[in-house]
């Protein structure tokens, strides 16, 4: 079983419109409220590839409540612990012609009792499951979450796969995380240098590789993406041409989730590699996520 766990979720407010006007009263042409969160994210998309999951994570209040039946109409199974105070955070997005602008909310206060209830499910975890570890860390969890939880699983053989920035990522790599994402601008941001081209991305993807990660897929924009396989092999793919992005939102988590659903659907780390550029060049063509179809489309162009 595939595990996501997702820290802090949100309800995303999506408004499109033609253009902001600061200081102006600004009518929406659209509007959408949708489940947020990488964790969720990759489970909904692993479930449009007819791949199953549990979300796991901390919700509350009237939001948190949505964003349940939210994610259980997308048919996904959840295992959601709820916090006694506090609301799950309304991140607001909003869409221009050419722009997208993001107001995100630090989310409510994760209390002890409810982080060892975290810690209490991933006993239950087994042998070969994928845990997913990716996104934001709310209030009252330290930083180091990450790192404690492949602490809590490391004799479990469990795959841990692992999406997030600098530290939270740094750290988990002495548990030699079965795969980790990161873009090339994190990765940059990672040893203070500038990716420039895909040459580079694999230099920098084979330290994090001596580090103790097993592969490292590395999604850089129109640059395109490049994957370094637990073997030492390289993968240098050109991004898919889109004339049609939307919303750019949730195209790394499709990433993650398409990758997985390659990976145990064929076998091979190249067509992994495919199966995730597919479903993040499909989740940028919509305002929510990429549809099962698109994706197909898009990987049968390969």
């Amino acid at each position: 079983m595939i595990y996501t766990i997702t820290l802090n979720p949100a309800l995303d407010y999506i408004i499109k419109l033609k253009e902001l006007v600061p200081n102006e009263i600004n009518t929406s042409e659209s509007e959408y409220i949708l489940p947020g969160g990488k964790g969720i994210n990759v489970s909904i998309i692993l479930k449009r590839l007819d791949v199953e999951s549990v979300t796991l994570g901390f919700i509350s209040g009237f939001t948190g409540k949505e964003i349940q039946k939210l994610v259980e109409k997308e048919k996904i199974q959840t295992d959601f612990i709820n916090l006694e105070e506090g609301h799950s955070r309304i991140n607001v997005k909003i869409l221009e012609d050419e722009k997208e602008t993001a107001i995100n909310s630090k989310g409510p206060l994760v209390d002890n009792k409810s982080i060892e209830k975290l810690y209490q499910k991933l006993n239950n975890l087994k042998e070969n499951d994928i845990l997913v570890l990716s996104g934001s860390i709310p209030k009252g969890i330290k930083e180091d979450i990450y790192e404690e939880i492949c602490e809590k699983i490391k004799d479990k053989n469990v795959k841990i796969v692992v999406d997030s920035t600098k530290k939270l990522l740094l750290n988990t790599l002495k548990y030699r995380p079965f795969l980790i994402k990161p873009n090339h601008h994190e990765l940059g941001e990672i040893f203070n240098v500038q990716i420039l081209n895909q040459d580079q991305a694999i230099e920098y993807a084979k330290k994090l590789q001596q580090k103790g990660a097993q592969n490292v897929l590395v999604s850089m924009g129109e640059k395109g993406s490049i994957l370094l396989d637990e073997n030492g092999k390289s993968y240098k793919k050109a991004a898919i041409s889109n004339k049609n992005v939307i919303n750019t939102v949730g195209a790394g988590d499709s990433m993650v989730a398409g990758f997985l659903a390659g990976y145990l659907k064929y076998k091979n780390y190249e067509d992994a590699l495919k199966l995730g550029i597919a479903s993040a060049s499909a989740t940028v063509n919509n305002v929510f996520l990429g549809t099962k179809d698109e994706i197909n489309e898009y990987f049968n162009s390969f």
